[in-house]
């Protein structure tokens, strides 16, 4: 037994774990193996004495009082329907008061009487009972360690080199201990990776699966995936002096942010595009090309959704049903005919990504006439009555 004792800090250091929680397993493998050798009803612990490294085993006796029905091997317990029946226990492990004062005069009700127990005398199967426990306990605590390690990755990129293709076009790649998966859904369209290639992605998910063990999802289709190579490639971004409050993406044809700052000297678009467009096209040149358009975000729903359809410009927005924690907003939008083409956009991306944005479900009404931007204006005749912008929000 002095031998698992003084292993127990290479264990540690090897398999990147506490010494706490080398010991804990170490323990609990012990009282496992003894309840498997001598007899399973019975409570057993164990201590570890590293002043004299020594492994303490022993069995535990509740005292209680002289007339408690468990030294007749009798229990009252309430079942399922709160109803109170009489159980077996093992009248082993509890001890009368009168009996535990005979032992030391100190015991009181409630207090346990340890007796101890030799690994030794166990037998030989017992050592690998022992060993096999251990293993499993250690294994647990190393998958729990990965996986807060990397659950809170969710949401950064990773960089890696792809590792292997399935027929199921799946990519994997190595992340320091761990296997990562990018599936199929969450590649960009046209987009296909082969051995060596260098891969950069989104933590999307981790998760533990009985027969695959821990799994990494990663994906380059999620919003976050976009917003982290924006904080990669835009410092004000990553000191946190501009934020984005949402985004939304059709991966690889076009996507839509939404972007404040607290600072009013800072143009918060104008730091995302960089100069002459450097920055915001280094991301979209990682994305397949994906256009990506930035607007100004604002608490007020009316304004967030006017500027989320941009380019189009809107006369006018009211809101039907507000938006919630679960569920989508409707907003019914009032604009000029010759600007229809503009919100709904090409196949109707632009009020796509706009819903998707902010979280509304967007209704067009359209009304005769011209932007002044565009021609002549002609007398707007309105199909609903709604009030503009300025009105709303003077």
């Amino acid at each position: 037994m002095e031998k698992i004792i003084d292993i127990i800090d290479s264990i540690a250091y090897e398999k990147g774990l506490s010494i706490t929680d080398v010991e804990e397993a170490l323990v609990e493998s012990l009282k496992r193996t003894a309840a498997k050798m001598i007899d399973e009803t019975l409570v057993y612990d164990a201590s570890i004495d590293r002043t004299n490294k020594k492994l303490n085993l022993f069995q535990k006796v509740e005292v209680v009082p002289n007339d408690d029905q468990r030294l007749e091997g009798l229990a009252t317990i309430k079942n399922e329907e709160d109803e109170e029946v009489e159980v077996e226990v093992n009248k082993e492990n509890f001890i009368s008061i009168t009996d535990a004062g005979e032992i030391d005069g100190d015991l009181e009700v409630g207090d346990f009487l340890n007796y101890d127990l030799e690994f030794e005398d166990m037998g030989r199967n017992a050592a690998s009972i022992l060993f096999n426990n251990f293993e499993y306990r250690v294994q647990r605590h190393i998958e729990e360690n990965l996986f807060k390690k990397y659950n809170s990755q969710v949401g950064k990129t990773i960089n890696s080199v792809v590792t292997s293709v399935d027929r199921a076009e799946n990519t994997f790649m190595e992340i320091g201990e761990v296997r990562a998966i990018l599936p199929r859904k969450n590649r960009i369209k046209g987009e296909n990776f082969k051995v060596g290639d260098a891969l950069k992605a989104v933590v999307r998910a981790v998760t533990v699966d009985k027969q695959h063990g821990l799994i990494v999802e990663v994906s380059r289709t999620s919003p976050k995936f976009l917003e982290s190579l924006l904080a990669l490639e835009v410092p004000e971004l990553k000191d946190e002096r501009i934020t984005i409050e949402s985004s939304a993406r059709i991966p690889g044809v076009r996507s839509k942010i939404a972007i404040t700052t607290t600072e009013q000297n800072l143009d918060p678009i104008g730091a995302i595009v960089g100069v002459k467009g450097v920055r915001i096209n280094a991301v979209s040149g990682q994305l397949n090309g994906e256009s990506i358009d930035c607007v100004d975000y604002s608490p007020i729903d009316e304004i967030f959704v006017s500027r989320a359809l941009s380019p189009a410009a809107v006369i006018s927005v009211k809101v039907k049903t507000p938006k919630t924690d679960m569920e989508k907003g409707k907003a019914v939008i009032t604009i000029n005919s010759d600007q229809k083409g503009k919100a709904i956009g090409k196949a109707g991306l632009n009020i796509r990504l706009a819903s998707m944005l902010t979280k509304y479900d967007i209704e067009i009404v359209e009304v005769d006439g011209v932007t002044p931007s565009s021609g002549t204006s002609k007398e707007e005749q309105p199909k609903k009555d709604v009030s503009s912008l300025e009105a709303l929000f003077k």
